[in-house]
């Protein structure tokens, strides 16, 4: 893979990731600072399959799907890095995780992630995702690498 020209889209998205639809969850990376921060970008739509609602309320993005979509950002930033080309991202654990509010159809998530902690095959990202500036999620997550098997 050449170095990363921003914006990446989807395509450049599904170069890095293994994930494909409707499992890939992030639309666009528009910020990347390698070893230490990443900004991607989830369009939450209508027709999203795993929308949560009931008759009469509005569809919700269920906040385990949100938790994912932080992880796929965070797993960019460190599968993106040339040694971790040919290896996997495991998600370990989440550590504080907190959801602040509702994610509806129609919103724009902004998500970052910054490296915690890094070493050769572990280690920990922060995740932050916001709406029109407003925080709906934050927390931390553990993740491992592994080789990719065939």
């Amino acid at each position: 893979m050449d170095p990363l020209t921003l914006p990446l889209d989807y395509t450049a998205i599904e170069r890095i990731l293994p994930h494909r639809y409707p499992f890939l969850l992030v639309d666009r990376i528009v910020e990347f600072e390698e070893d230490t921060r990443i900004v991607g970008v989830k369009n939450v739509s209508l027709n999203e399959r795993y929308l949560a609602h009931r008759q009469g309320e509005r569809p919700v993005l269920p906040p385990t799907i949100l938790t994912e979509a932080v992880a796929q950002v965070g797993a960019i930033l460190i599968l993106a890095k040339p040694e971790n080309r040919e290896k996997l991202i495991y998600f370990m654990g989440i550590e504080r995780v907190r959801y602040h509010r509702p994610v509806h159809p129609g919103d724009v998530v902004r998500i970052e992630a910054s490296v915690a902690r890094l070493r050769s095959r572990v280690g920990q990202l922060r995740g932050l995702a916001r709406v029109d500036d407003e925080i709906v999620l934050e927390g931390s997550m553990t993740f491992a690498l592994g080789p990719r098997t065939t």
